[in-house]
């Protein structure tokens, strides 16, 4: 069989024994399923795939003869797919990926600028917080219903973003306050502090702080309490509160993840 045909149950078999694979041949293989986030070029025929896994968290592998192919199946390690993968552990950064089988494409977020816009955002905000080889079922499972949430094509694929964005900084212990002051529980908060965690009042508010809008921080909430289908669905505020929503957030959310988000300006120009 060749290294990239498909052999009958959905399953590509990748690369061939060369006797120069850097894993460790020694350790059996290990099963895992979860989405890939990221797929680089690597030499003449392979792949370097970043996989947000259920029960090994970030796993760096390579995919060996993948780009050989004309068919198809070269495609099941793309960004957005839902795969289940064989691996072996690698011996230094980099697993190896020695099967994989596609459970869901997520075909239509890729045939959309906006719905693409917006995974990018979640996938980039998902590889940003995970540990490689770090067991993270919750943020595994929030990205795939987040991918499921874009390929039913909503609305506005936006909001998805967004009300995903506020659930995984809730994961990664950075939820923004927004209902009341972040450092005093004043029920009235008219300005933003990303340093001392959202909403803050104007007698607790830093040098630095800037107004927040009522309608703004009402939208916000009701982001964080959404349900991902239904951010993209139903929430339709004006465009000037949709804005200044979008900038305190993702402000809040690079801030505290100490680093710019480079899928955040295509998102903004595909947002309705």
């Amino acid at each position: 069989m060749s290294p990239v045909a498909c052999n009958g149950n959905n399953t590509l078999p990748l690369g061939g024994s060369t006797g120069r694979e850097r894993y460790d041949s020694r350790m059996p293989p290990y099963k895992e399923q979860g989405i890939v986030l990221r797929s680089y070029k690597l030499g003449e025929a392979d792949k370097i795939v970043t996989v947000m896994t259920q029960g090994s968290g970030k796993v760096r592998a390579v995919a060996k003869g993948i780009r050989k192919t004309k068919s198809r199946f070269g495609a099941r390690l793309e960004p957005f797919t839902h795969v289940d993968l064989m691996l072996y552990r690698g011996r230094g950064s980099l697993d190896t990926v020695t099967q994989a089988e596609i459970i869901a494409p997520h075909m239509s977020i890729r045939e959309d600028l906006a719905r693409f816009a917006a995974g990018e955002t979640m996938l980039e905000a998902i590889d940003r917080v995970a540990e490689e080889h770090e067991r993270n079922v919750r943020l595994t499972l929030l990205l795939l219903a987040g991918c499921r949430a874009l390929d039913a094509a909503p609305a506005d694929p936006a909001a998805v973003a967004e009300s995903f964005m506020l659930k995984l900084l809730s994961l990664s212990g950075f939820h923004p306050s927004i209902t009341a002051c972040a450092v005093c529980g004043d029920r009235d908060p008219q300005l933003w502090d990303a340093g001392l965690g959202g909403a803050v009042c104007g007698r607790c508010a830093e040098q630095g702080a800037g107004p927040c809008s009522r309608a703004a921080l009402e939208f916000l909430s009701t982001l964080a309490l959404a349900d991902l289908d239904d951010a993209g669905a139903t929430l339709q505020p004006d465009a000037r509160v949709r804005k200044e929503t979008r900038s305190l957030l993702y402000g809040f959310a690079e801030y505290h993840l100490e680093r710019r988000m480079k899928s955040v300006p295509m998102l903004v120009r595909t947002a309705t």
